[in-house]
């Protein structure tokens, strides 16, 4: 057996101070973990608590307290003279009860049950707490009408509605709301459907969810335009969809090359942003939208057609989305509305015929079985108040300013440094570094200066280095200090790999 001294525990013993849990506790949890895991076999000695307190920089009362705990639970055996020793079958100590702490911890670790495993839905998304972050196109909630959304809230909760039932009210207040919603997609996006055509969902996500559900089958190929979005492409990888990316360009996909793949395999769909294309926010152009349509038609595929963002577009005449165009119902359109409102109040939506619809439904009514009648109510009103209408103008010039005033400074500081083109639509700039750098480095150079920039809006590979900048949640003065720390940071970057290179020196 190892010597205790040799043995890492900084490695897999992992200590966080800032978190609420006692740092008793912490260290509780840690070599329960540990010994769970195998990294600390039965018999281990452990050092002296002395020798552990300067290997974890803990208190020796704090170690004293966690160690009686772990004796307590069966964990380690303390002999007078001898030392303390991993007891990693549990064998009873004594006859104390097992603290919260084991219970959460087990549970946590492991379980007396096997269950799928899915690497593909891990999390990837970064959390900071610096002020100044760029995100990958979200919208400014301070803009947020909220004492509006209260007022109207409040109102529908105190009206009366004695002569129904809970289930009546329900129904009807579901079928108007759908009614209205379906109106107001025919007005604004071309659409020609009914509110049979319709279905509405929590969220966007959970749209693409049961849409993929339904189409997808182990195996089948999928298309997707790359680069590509990263969460749409987790849910269409768990739908076990084997995804065949196709490059785009300023028009948006190849469609010479996705005539290809046609050609050579059996395509079951192909996902597609066409207005907004995520994340280098290339609109599909018209010559474009006509050949997909006419190469799902001739190879039987299905258009996904995501239309997530179609709020936000800035010019007078907004671009149709494939759907509005669609005689032979190939196209799926799956879509959000009302992202300028507070968390909850946004909806995702399908359009789709009317026979897939009521599929859906099924799976929506165990996903989503209960109805926010309330919340439905209020958005009808808003609908046929005309409210939504005006919100959304309000909100477009003042993103517009704000796209403007972006695309102002990245010319202004970073001129000859970047290339990038005015986006007609959305909350993010795609832009591509012309220097050879690490976009890790970078990033950790923009930390360090006060800038958070997710690895999720980083883009690298051989031919590639770009990020997608959100300025939709950041007012002026944010937006010159974030350009500002990104100019000096990169000035930082290239300075000091010149003073580095080998070649130079």
């Amino acid at each position: 057996m190892d010597g205790p001294v040799q043995i890492p525990f900084k490695s897999f013993i992992q200590l966080k101070p800032d978190e609420g849990t006692a740092i008793y506790l912490q260290i509780v949890f840690e070599f329960i973990k540990s010994i769970q895991l195998g990294l600390l076999p039965e018999g281990t000695k452990l050092p002296g608590t002395r020798v552990l307190c300067k290997l974890l920089a803990v208190n020796r009362n704090t170690l004293i307290k966690a160690f009686d705990d772990l004796e307590s639970q069966g964990f380690i055996e303390i002999l007078p003279n001898r030392g303390t020793f991993i007891l990693s079958d549990q064998k009873k100590k004594n006859t104390k009860t097992a603290g919260p702490s084991l219970s959460l911890e087990k549970s946590a670790v492991f379980t007396s049950f096997t269950f799928k495993h899915s690497s593909l839905l891990e999390n990837p998304v970064e959390v900071s707490d610096l002020a100044l972050q760029f995100n990958d196109g979200l919208p400014d909630l301070r803009l947020v009408h909220t004492d509006v959304l209260a007022r109207l809230y409040v109102s529908k909760l105190k009206r009366q509605q004695v002569k129904r039932t809970w289930e009546q009210i329900q129904t009807q207040s579901h079928l108007t709301f759908k009614k209205q919603f379906s109106n107001f997609l025919n007005l604004t996006r071309g659409l020609r459907i009914s509110e049979s055509n319709l279905l509405t969902t929590t969220s966007h996500e959970i749209s693409l969810y049961l849409v993929t559900k339904l189409l997808i089958s182990a195996g089948d190929k999928v298309i997707v335009a790359a680069p590509s979005y990263y969460l749409s492409n987790m849910t269409l990888s768990d739908s076990g969809a084997h995804i065949i990316p196709v490059p785009i360009d300023d028009e948006g996909i190849d469609t010479a090359q996705l005539r290809k793949v046609c050609e050579e395999h059996t395509i079951r769909v192909l996902y597609l942003t066409s207005n907004y294309h995520y994340p280098t926010t290339i609109s599909l152009s018209a010559k474009r939208r006509m050949e997909v349509l006419e190469l799902a038609s001739l190879y039987g595929f299905i258009i996904l057609e995501d239309d997530y963002d179609f709020d936000f577009h800035y010019d007078n005449n907004p671009i149709l989305p494939l759907a509005a165009f669609d005689s032979q119902e190939r196209v799926v359109y799956v879509g959000s509305f009302a992202r300028s409102l507070p968390v909850g109040f946004g909806y995702g939506f399908v359009a789709a015929p009317i026979a897939f619809i009521k599929e859906l439904e099924k799976h929506q009514n165990i996903l989503e079985p209960g109805i926010d009648v309330i919340k439905e109510q209020v958005l009808t009103d808003w609908i046929q108040d005309g409210e939504v209408h005006r919100l959304s103008k309000k909100n477009r010039k003042i993103y517009r300013e704000r796209r403007d005033y972006f695309a102002f400074l990245l010319t202004e500081k970073l001129k000859d440094r970047i290339k990038f083109h005015v986006p007609p639509r959305g909350l993010a700039i795609w832009v591509q570094w012309l220097d050879n750098f690490n976009l890790i480095k970078f990033q950790k150079k923009c930390t360090a200066n006060g800038l958070f920039l997710p690895k999720t809006i980083l883009y690298q590979t051989k031919n590639l280095t770009a990020t997608r900048l959100g300025f939709g949640s950041l007012d002026k003065k944010e937006m010159d200090d974030a350009v500002e720390i990104l100019s000096r940071s990169l000035d930082a970057l290239i300075e000091g790999s010149v003073r580095i290179d080998p070649l130079l020196t």
